[in-house]
């Protein structure tokens, strides 16, 4: 017996009206109603998350980091290497290019979610300050990882992975490492905005050569760290585009692309400051010089790991010809 289908629809195989017995299909007004209220649910459910996070967004300051001309030339600045990155991924898919429709909207998308995630991390780390010593990794591995790992994938799964041009398991990477991009970004504009804000020097900022001397520093160390939000993103994408074709696995999928991506990220910011610590007291190099090294090795050793899969794809879709099935002749 098919275990998809009920026993009478089995055993009647077509020969019997089953409606509202053992099947289903919308015939009279109400169930015209039920369809149409599930439709409304389902599309106002996405915009009730929408409009949530973007109140969240006003509330903590973003669209002030945005709209400030300074920090918005120093964000850019600051996500330049993560933009390097985030390309690189997309020209990598060898299946068809990516709509530039849904690429923007999981890049907004990832900037409104990301509050969530900042909501969270505020709201729980006081809970590990007294842990101590191992208070700050667990926070990291607990609720950092695992928390803006989920809401970048949210980015992903709202809006793009539900288009039917989502076609491809490498899609997952691509639109990963978009919403990587969109988190970083939002995250740099904050953190830049913080820290002038802090010594005083937002009042006197102005756009050009002032802005570039003033948050150099700021905008550096963020510029290094943006490329490793598009790795884990990215590298949990294409754990939901497999998902996405693997219906019947697709929980445990998603949950071991999750599972990676989050372990990464926890391990970058619970080793990030001892280990370019360790680089600096070995070279004699300055703080940054020390913190460039490390973040370079962790990026790469990671990186390799994304692109390992992303080469192993393109590979095995150019040897059977995948080609010619997706763009039939």
């Amino acid at each position: 017996m098919d275990e998809s289908r009920d026993p009478v629809e089995s055993a009647a195989d077509g020969s019997r009206d089953l409606y509202d017995i053992a099947d289903w299909e919308e015939r009279t007004s109400i169930d015209g109603a039920a369809v149409a209220l599930h439709w409304l649910l389902i599309r106002g459910a996405k915009w009730i998350v929408v409009l949530i996070a973007l109140g969240i967004l006003v509330a903590i300051g973003g669209l002030a980091a945005i709209s400030e001309p300074a920090v918005g030339m120093l964000t850019v600045l600051s996500v330049v290497p993560a933009a390097g990155l985030t390309t690189y991924v997309y020209y990598s898919d060898v299946t068809t290019r990516e709509p530039l429709s849904l690429l923007v909207t999981t890049f907004l998308l990832s900037i409104l979610f990301a509050t969530f995630a900042a909501l969270a991390n505020t709201a729980a780390q006081q809970f590990f300050e007294p842990l101590g010593v191992i208070g700050l990794p667990l926070f990291y591995f607990l609720i950092v990882g695992p928390g803006e790992e989920t809401v970048k994938l949210l980015a992903v799964r709202l809006y793009a992975y539900t288009d039917a041009r989502f076609d491809a398991v490498v899609d997952g990477a691509v639109y990963g490492a978009i919403a990587g991009l969109g988190f970083a970004t939002i995250e740099n504009s904050l953190y830049i905005l913080r820290q002038l804000s802090e010594s005083g020097e937002l009042a006197e900022l102005t756009i050009g050569i002032t802005a570039l001397t003033t948050g150099g520093d700021i905008t550096a160390i963020r510029a290094l760290a943006g490329p490793g939000h598009v790795i884990y993103s990215a590298t949990a994408g294409y754990y939901l585009g497999l998902a996405k074709f693997n219906p019947e696995n697709s929980g445990p999928i998603v949950v071991k692309g999750l599972l990676i991506a989050a372990a990464i990220h926890a391990t970058y910011n619970s080793t990030v400051a001892s280990g370019s610590y360790l680089i600096t007291s070995i070279t004699g190099l300055p703080q940054i010089g020390g913190f460039l090294i490390y973040v370079v090795i962790f990026d790469a050793v990671f990186g390799f790991y994304l692109l390992r899969k992303l080469w192993r794809y393109r590979r095995t879709y150019n040897e059977t010809d995948a080609g010619a099935v997706e763009k039939p002749a």
